[in-house]
């Protein structure tokens, strides 16, 4: 059910990824566009250039807050995954030792078994052969 529920959630995440992921891109173009388009442009020494590297710069920072946000929000969610994904690693590494101590302990009672079982023949051959040698007598 959890794994189910995680996979539901990675989906979400899958998504809301995707849209950012599409926000960035857009961002990315446009200021690709605005930078190729003012890099085409010859220099001018006029009052004009002023308004181009303002809007220039206003993209610029608005693809750095886009990238920041989606890259914290990825970012957090796969130190979140790693922690759960550490903390399934001890478990199991738990789990693990503790499959290993009671397989050793059946181990040790099958073992002491098995040791009783042949006592118990070995006895019972004995008091076969005495009760033969008391019926031959």
């Amino acid at each position: 059910m959890n794994a189910i529920n995680r996979a539901e959630q990675i989906e979400e995440t899958v998504d809301i990824d995707n849209a950012a992921v599409s926000e960035v891109e857009d961002g990315i173009r446009e200021f690709v566009r605005n930078d190729i388009a003012y890099l085409r442009r010859p220099p001018v020494a006029s009052p004009e250039t002023a308004p181009v590297d303002a809007n220039a710069e206003a993209t610029v920072n608005n693809v750095n807050s886009l990238i920041q946000r989606v890259a914290g929000t990825s970012l957090a969610e796969i130190e979140k995954l790693i922690s759960e994904l550490e903390s399934l690693r001890d478990l199991l590494h738990a789990e693990g030792q503790r499959v290993q101590r009671e397989i050793s302990g059946y181990a040790q009672l099958s073992s002491a078994a098995m040791k009783s079982t042949r006592m118990i023949a070995d006895n019972v051959n004995q008091w076969k052969r005495a009760a033969d040698g008391l019926r031959n007598s």
